[in-house]
């Protein structure tokens, strides 16, 4: 499995037009939180979602900001070094260019970078139900070329009581496939010992 890189290096964050806005705000404001300084890549469609769902500043979040069709920004290079790759949602249309090396768009082409050159993760977050055997084969692909595949799909073994907790526990689940330690829920060994001592 790949490692994440040293903690000084920004964390690549991309935003495609999956619904989900409310993962890639959660997701971003954590990494400022955690002092992870950021870029980040916007698609069109992305935008046109985020303003539709309510989070229309995402850029705000974000150290640096690309356009999705700035192929000469440093992501679309294997000579850039990052600490991760994230893309939060991530469409299946994108995950498919990604799955078979259409590198048409700045998101397309340095998650290319980061399987091919395999020094650090790429995440991705894909955003959709009911699947279907094309979005399955090529999550598969993306799987065996060494991608992190996080569907967001929140659990509710810990009880979750508000949407935002649904929330964090995806994030959470990406961030720490991208090697970021988050406080954003307690391990299960811990949430269980304060279930039993609260006598639940």
């Amino acid at each position: 499995m790949n490692e994440a890189g040293p903690a000084g290096l920004p964390l690549l964050v991309a935003v495609t037009g999956a619904s989900g806005a409310c993962y890639a705000d959660a997701f971003l404001r954590r990494l400022r939180e955690l002092g992870i300084p950021v870029h980040l890549v916007l698609s069109e469609p992305a935008r046109a979602v985020c303003a539709h769902e309510g989070f229309p500043d995402l850029a705000s979040l974000a150290d640096e900001l690309f356009r999705n069709d700035d192929l000469f920004a440093p992501c679309a290079s294997g000579t850039t070094r990052y600490r991760a790759m994230a893309v939060v949602p991530c469409s299946m249309g994108t995950l498919g260019r990604i799955a078979h090396g259409v590198s048409d768009s700045l998101i397309a082409r340095a998650a290319d970078v980061f399987l091919k050159e395999r020094r650090a993760p790429l995440v991705l977050v894909p955003r959709e139900t009911p699947l279907g055997v094309i979005h399955l084969e090529n999550m598969a692909t993306l799987a065996r070329a060494g991608a992190r595949i996080v569907p967001a799909m929140p659990s509710f073994y810990r009880k979750p009581s508000t949407v935002a907790e649904l929330v964090d526990g995806v994030v959470g689940k990406a961030l720490e496939q991208c090697g970021v330690e988050h406080g954003l829920y307690p391990e299960w060994g811990e949430f269980r010992r304060s279930e039993a001592s609260a006598g639940r």
